[in-house]
C-alpha cells in the first residue's frame, strides 16, 4: 500500500519531471485540487476533479511553461497513515520562452484516503518572485543541492544565493523556519 508520504513525493516527480503517468499512482481517481494563488507572477485554475484534469494542469500544461523545475516540502514526511498533512513548499522553475526564474513559496494541504492515495490537494502560493534568465545557473545549483524533496527551511536559508529579487523569499522561510522545527519536535 502506498503510504501519503509516497504518494506526496510521487506526485512531485510527476510534476517536477513532466511524468504525467505518476499521477495515477498518487491521486485517487475523482481527486480534487483546488489552487489558491496570491501573486500575479504565475497562474492556475482555481478548481480541478479527477485524475486527468490534475495530469493535465499540474503536468502537461505546467511542462509546456516551465523546465528546471524543483519542489521542496519544508517539512519531515509525513507518517504512515495520516489522512491529512500540511507543509510549507518551496519551488523553483525557469520559463521556456524567455529563461525567467521564478521562486516561489506557499503551502501544500493534503488529504489522503483509501491505499493512501491523494482525494484532496490544496496548493496555495503566497509568494512568487521573478528573476532575470542571467540568475538561472546561481539558483538552480542552490536548488538542485537541497535535499529532495523533503528539505528543512533552515537549510534552505543557508544554501540561498545572494541573488537580488529574494528578500520577500527569505523572510518567508525565516518565518517557516520555527514552525518547521516545532512540527518535527
Amino acid at each position: 500500500m502506498l503510504t501519503p508520504a509516497d504518494a506526496v513525493k510521487t506526485y512531485i516527480l510527476a510534476k517536477d519531471g513532466n511524468r504525467p503517468f505518476l499521477m495515477k499512482q498518487a491521486f485517487a481517481e475523482n481527486a480534487e485540487l483546488e489552487i489558491v494563488v496570491k501573486t500575479d507572477a504565475i497562474s492556475f485554475p482555481g478548481w480541478a476533479k479527477g485524475v486527468a484534469a490534475l495530469e493535465d494542469i499540474l503536468v502537461r500544461r505546467f511542462a509546456v511553461d516551465f523546465e528546471n523545475v524543483y519542489t521542496f516540502c519544508l517539512a519531515e514526511p509525513p507518517e504512515a497513515g495520516c489522512t491529512y498533512f500540511t507543509c510549507d513548499l518551496l519551488v523553483g522553475m525557469s520559463a521556456k520562452g524567455n529563461g525567467e526564474i521564478r521562486v516561489g513559496c506557499g503551502r501544500y494541504n493534503w488529504y489522503f484516503g483509501g491505499q493512501g492515495r491523494v482525494e484532496k490537494l490544496v496548493v496555495t502560493v503566497d509568494v512568487m518572485k521573478l528573476l532575470p534568465a542571467e540568475a538561472l545557473v546561481e539558483s538552480m545549483a542552490w536548488l538542485s543541492a537541497l535535499p529532495y524533496p523533503w528539505c528543512r527551511a533552515d537549510e534552505a536559508l543557508e544554501r540561498m544565493p545572494a541573488l537580488d529579487g529574494l528578500a520577500e523569499i527569505e523572510t518567508y522561510l525565516k518565518r517557516v523556519w520555527p514552525l518547521s522545527l516545532a512540527r518535527r519536535a
